[in-house]
């Protein structure tokens, strides 16, 4: 009996809420939470579950931690600039929460991985920041039987849902292809490296995903099941939109686990123009030279502003109609990411065919830049 103590101590402020109890407590503690990117949303999810006292938690990310990430992910620091977050994580979590089981797998969740590590996992908490990782949690989950809690940020407005979750047992589960059968064309819907993201804003919606998990855990309140809310910091403004599961969506999803290890996800995600990519070093040799026409279709306002390459700007909002300005014959187009910029790519394309040589700045100003600090040092 000595041996709860501490933990009875720990969760004490838990366990005295009404309907939550010993029992609640218990739930967490016997369950298994994986944790699919350990970003802006995987940060606040990860230590809010890990603080409750969540049993076993499994952290999926393959990158490390840079300084653009610290204005969100709050379990790092700069000394922890250029190490895999998924460990780094761990270690934080462990001295959080000494009495839990962490495990880190600092590596990319794929078609090859993906089934094994979910299996032994009784929720998946997609805290990802991309279409590809989206749509390959959802497969493997609706394969494995295994509920999602969802969430999305971008700008000021951030997104959580429960999917593919068979509790509500009168409801037939929505799954991620209900909400978008087919992924969004380019620069249709901008991640945070195109768009930005209010700092704050993952730590709500990653807390949101964190306290939808409790809820499905411990059976309290009423979870977020087939249904999409939305949150804007701006106007602190609230809405949900019921997710009713399709039919139509069903063929959409691969039949069985031979058939999700055949699935290319990011070819399914990728865009289908990206064959007018350059790469930053054969920019740098075309750059500020006669013949070529360098344009920014980043909207006006965003930054960073570039002061040594010769450029003007049309945002893409207002492409189309100032296309005829573009008179020379070799054009480069830029964005933040390279995602509006191969749009605006295919656009000139349609426009002009082959009359003229077309580029898109692959990775954008943002890769860029980051090669440029890594040139100087």
């Amino acid at each position: 009996m000595k041996e709860q103590t501490p933990s009875y101590e720990r969760y004490q402020r838990q366990i005295l809420l009404k309907g939550f109890g010993l029992e609640g407590q218990h739930k967490l503690l016997q369950s298994k939470v994986l944790v699919v990117g350990a970003g802006g949303l995987g940060c606040p999810a990860l230590q809010y579950l890990a603080a409750a006292g969540l049993g076993t938690i499994g952290i999926v990310d393959e990158d490390i931690v840079s300084i653009t990430n610290l204005h969100r992910q709050i379990l790092f620091t700069v000394d922890d600039i250029g190490l895999p977050k998924a460990s780094t994580a761990k270690e934080r979590l462990a001295k959080l929460n000494p009495e839990i089981t962490i495990i880190d797998y600092n590596e990319r969740l794929s078609t090859r991985n993906a089934l094994a590590i979910i299996k032994d996992y009784d929720i998946v908490i997609d805290a990802t920041d991309n279409f590809s990782s989206r749509y390959l949690i959802n497969d493997a989950c609706v394969l494995l039987n295994k509920p999602i809690v969802y969430g999305a940020v971008s700008q000021f407005e951030g997104q959580v849902a429960i999917l593919n979750c068979h509790l509500a047992s009168s409801v037939t589960p929505a799954n991620y292809r209900d909400l978008f059968p087919t992924p969004p064309i380019d620069g249709e819907v901008l991640n945070c490296a195109e768009a930005g993201v209010l700092g704050v804003l993952p730590g709500i919606i990653g807390s949101m995903q964190a306290s939808e998990t409790i809820k499905l855990i411990t059976g309290i309140g009423k979870p977020l099941i087939n249904t999409v809310l939305t949150y804007h910091s701006l106007t602190n403004q609230l809405y949900k939109i019921e997710i009713v599961a399709n039919s139509s969506t069903r063929s959409l999803l691969p039949a069985n686990e031979a058939d999700f290890i055949k699935m290319d996800y990011d070819w399914f995600c990728a865009s289908k123009n990206n064959k007018f990519e350059i790469d930053i070093e054969n920019f740098n040799k075309i750059a500020n030279t006669a013949d070529v026409e360098i344009i920014d279709v980043r909207e006006l306002g965003e930054t960073p502003i570039l002061t040594d390459i010769n450029y003007y700007q049309i945002p893409l909002s207002q492409f189309k109609e100032n296309i005829a300005a573009i008179k020379k014959e070799k054009i480069v187009v830029f964005c933040q990411s390279g995602k509006r910029s191969l749009q605006a790519a295919q656009i000139l394309f349609d426009t002009f065919g082959n009359k003229k040589i077309i580029y898109s700045l692959k990775g954008g100003i943002t890769e860029w830049f980051k090669n440029k600090s890594t040139e100087k040092r």
